[in-house]
C-alpha cells in the first residue's frame, strides 16, 4: 500500500522525467519540489492529501530522507528536518526556511516508479572477451589473484564513462575528444553551469541570470 511519502515521489520522479533526460541525475534546489515541480494546488488530487499539511508533512519526511528516496545537504539541515519527523506535533512548514537546501534522488528508488525506456541508467561497462574454449582447455597454469586486474579493468571502464553524458540535458556527448561544452544545450560538462549569453556563473534551477537578465533556457 502506498503513502501520502510514496505519491509525492511518484510524482516528482515523472515530472523531472518529463522535463529532460537526465533531470533525475542533477541535483536542484528543494524549493523547487513544492513551488514548481510538485505544488499542492496543482497535485492535491493526484496526491490524495486531505490537507495542505498533509501535503506539508509528505514534503518534510521525503527531505528529511526518509525510505532513502532522496538526500538532502547541508547534512546539518537534513538531520533538523529528521527530528522534526519524529516530534509529536511537528512543524510541518519547517523545511520552508531552507529553500537554499539543494535535493539529490535516488536513483534506483526512481527507477522503480518510472516504466520501460523513462526509467534512468547509465550505460553498463563494456564486458572483456569471452575466452575460446580451446585456450582454457590449454591454459592449465597457476594464475595469480584476478583482484588487481579486476580493478584495472573497473578503471579502465569508468574512465570513458565520466565524459559520456551532459549533466544538465542528459544528452550524449562526442566520444574520443576534448569537449568544452555540450553539443545540445551549450553547457560545459567540467559541471560549472553558466549563462549562454554573458558566461556568469549560475546555479542549477535558475530561469534567468542574476548578472545580465537574460533567460536561461532551463525551465
Amino acid at each position: 500500500m502506498t503513502d501520502d511519502l510514496d505519491r509525492l515521489f511518484e510524482r516528482l520522479v515523472s515530472v523531472l522525467a518529463d522535463d529532460a533526460p537526465g533531470r533525475l541525475a542533477v541535483p536542484f534546489p528543494a524549493a523547487e519540489v513544492y513551488e514548481r515541480l510538485v505544488p499542492y494546488r496543482s497535485n492535491r488530487s493526484i496526491l490524495k492529501v486531505a490537507t495542505h499539511q498533509d501535503y506539508e508533512m509528505a514534503v518534510l519526511r521525503l527531505l528529511a530522507g526518509e525510505r532513502g528516496y532522496a538526500s538532502l545537504e547541508p547534512a546539518e539541515v537534513r538531520d533538523a528536518l529528521r527530528r522534526e519527523t519524529g516530534e509529536s506535533n511537528p512543524d510541518t512548514g519547517l523545511f520552508r526556511q531552507f529553500p537554499d537546501a539543494v535535493l539529490s534522488l535516488n536513483r534506483l528508488a526512481a527507477e522503480r516508479f518510472l516504466r520501460g525506456d523513462r526509467a534512468y541508467a547509465p550505460p553498463p561497462p563494456p564486458l572483456p572477451p569471452p575466452e575460446s574454449a580451446e585456450a582454457a582447455e590449454e591454459d592449465h597454469t597457476e594464475k595469480p589473484p584476478l583482484a588487481g586486474a579486476a580493478f584495472e579493468l573497473a578503471e579502465q571502464s569508468e574512465t570513458p564513462r565520466q565524459c559520456r553524458q551532459c549533466p544538465y540535458c542528459g544528452e550524449t556527448l562526442p566520444g574520443h575528444r576534448k569537449v568544452n561544452f555540450c553539443p545540445q544545450c551549450g553547457q560545459p560538462p567540467s559541471g560549472e553551469l553558466r549563462c549562454p549569453a554573458c558566461g556568469g556563473e549560475m546555479d542549477v534551477g535558475w530561469r534567468y541570470c542574476v548578472s545580465c537578465g537574460r533567460a536561461t533556457g532551463f525551465e
